[in-house]
């Protein structure tokens, strides 16, 4: 990987990158809500969430997006959006999708200035897209120079490091047992990626029925630490 791309891809799925994406629990926070994850059980809740949920909608997303901007196909982009939008089924999670969306285009826009970037800002303000997060990353990626595989790679990895910091937070693991179970992901985010990678449109979308029951518990919960 050129320096440059590489460069970009750590600096977008760093905490400190001011998307949102790091307010987010990804689920976890519902399981924990319900007494349905323990420190023992976290690495597996996580490896069945990049499987079944994040690995066949959001990075499969990614990768088709990545795919249609390198071969100048906007009106795919678009499809991918709206399919990708339409299968985010709860509340919180589109509500996430959108909010973080936006702010990495916004960011984007000042920070990289890319051509695709701005074109696929016109068809933002032209509402045919809504910003989902999945999406402009693509965009943002491709426009930068990494591969689709670096792409998906950097976004899982990113996914990963965002759940286990809300599992610290949650107070489901410490600092040290968190990098044992980002490091023993490593391996299912590998498997992840390749499984995105050879998705088409018709097969986008994530198949987690706990999962989505548990997010639609956490919408009316009385009190939340995190958005989603």
């Amino acid at each position: 990987m050129p320096i440059p791309a590489l460069l970009t891809g750590l600096q977008l799925t760093d905490s400190a990158f001011p998307s949102g994406y790091y307010t987010l629990s990804h689920g976890l926070e519902g399981f924990q809500q319900a007494r349905e994850v323990t420190p023992r059980s976290l690495p597996a809740l996580l490896y069945d969430l990049l499987r079944h949920s994040a690995g066949p909608a959001d990075a499969t997303a990614l990768a088709l997006t990545h795919r249609a901007v390198s071969a100048d196909d906007w009106d795919q982009v678009v499809a991918v959006e709206r399919r990708l939008y339409a299968t985010k089924l709860g509340r919180e999670a589109r509500q996430a999708a959108v909010r973080t969306g936006r702010q990495l285009l916004d960011l984007a826009g000042e920070v990289y200035g890319a051509a695709e970037i701005e074109r696929y800002r016109t068809l933002y303000r032209d509402g045919a897209v809504r910003g989902c997060q999945p999406v402009v990353a693509g965009v943002v990626h491709a426009a930068n120079g990494l591969t689709a595989r670096q792409a998906v790679t950097c976004e899982l990895f990113a996914f990963a490091a965002s759940f286990v910091g809300a599992a610290l937070r949650l107070r489901l693991t410490d600092h040290r047992r968190a990098q044992v179970v980002l490091h023993a992901a490593a391996p299912v985010i590998e498997e992840t990626v390749s499984a995105a990678l050879h998705r088409e449109l018709a097969d986008l979308g994530g198949c987690a029925p706990v999962a989505d029951v548990m997010a639609g518990r956490h919408e009316r919960a009385e009190a939340r630490l995190f958005a989603s």
